[in-house]
């Protein structure tokens, strides 16, 4: 297997995928495809076809790392996947990033350690619960939502071709008020929220808008992991100008996915306090944990 083999995720691929991923689901978001289609400019993620599987990699500021093989279980192929991850990853070059992963890798190879990437783990909420906010963890979130009703006029509306338009210029304001471009890892952002626009219908993602009097004051863009679960990509908003409204898009989001999907993943927090913070405050039915294997230990491994 070489490196070459693999070539660029990109729209064209969307049904490879979707076929693929219907026979072996996944559950962290990195590996959807809206994710990696939205976010390539960044991470350059590839992918080559072996044997039935799908095997990934992403390359994010000139370095490398590889996933294990998608699809039938394949000992040699793992092997494969780990040579050419010592020989063109960087310094943690295999990535796991589901427990079935991390088991089978465990049972192949158990004198290999894999080291917790914690600021990378998959939040993972139950649907009803970011919906109806009930009992005494989500009081404050409950008040803050109350009040936002009791101030504004606003409704929830879901994202069609009819108001896409809208949610380019909203975000178009939510960049000016971030700076965006001022911010390397924003403008990256910047870049994979417009191309999820552009791309909306032909990526196969849905969302929702707050609107207040008119204006849209929040919007989410949300797609399909497995049959039970629902990633939300991309959750902006304008608390500044409304004070509660991110409150008010999440718990508005999972409503409409209410009857669809048993579990919300809310994305990794990437290390950030305030993130980790905001994210635990929601009160998460648990994890997807991610695991990093080193370039030495993996050349431990094979000898």
């Amino acid at each position: 297997m070489r490196f070459s083999d693999f070539k660029p995720v990109s729209l064209d691929d969307r049904d490879l995928f979707l076929r693929h991923y219907r026979q072996y689901p996944q559950v962290h978001s990195d590996n959807t495809f809206a994710n990696m289609v939205c976010w390539n400019h960044y991470a350059d993620y590839r992918f080559c076809e072996a044997e039935g599987t799908i095997i990934l990699s992403s390359t994010i500021n000139g370095v490398t790392s590889f996933r294990p093989p998608i699809g039938p279980r394949n000992p040699d192929l793992v092997a494969e996947v780990i040579d050419l991850a010592v020989r063109e990853g960087g310094p943690s070059p295999l990535l796991v990033l589901d427990p079935g992963s991390e088991a089978w890798i465990r049972e192949l190879y158990p004198d290999l350690p894999l080291h917790v990437d914690r600021d990378y783990f998959d939040y993972i909420y139950r649907t009803e619960d970011l919906a109806g906010l009930h009992g005494r963890d989500y009081a404050t979130i409950r008040r803050q939502v109350n009040r936002f009703g009791r101030e504004h006029e606003y409704t929830v509306e879901e994202i069609t071709r009819e108001n896409i338009d809208e949610v380019w210029e909203f975000l178009v304001i939510w960049c000016e008020w971030r700076d965006c471009d001022s911010v390397p890892i924003l403008a990256y952002e910047k870049d994979a929220i417009l191309f999820a626009v552009n791309h909306f219908f032909d990526i196969g993602l849905m969302g929702w808008i707050v609107r207040i009097e008119g204006t849209i004051g929040a919007i989410s863009v949300v797609g399909p992991v497995n049959e039970d679960m629902a990633v939300v990509h991309f959750e902006k908003a304008l608390p500044e100008t409304y004070q509660g409204i991110y409150q008010v898009i999440t718990t508005g989001t999972a409503a409409a996915l209410l009857n669809h999907y048993r579990y919300i993943n809310r994305e990794c927090d990437m290390g950030v306090p305030g993130l980790r913070e905001s994210k635990t405050r929601y009160r998460p039915a648990y994890m997807v944990e991610v695991h990093h294997a080193t370039r030495d230990d993996l050349e431990a491994c094979r000898r």
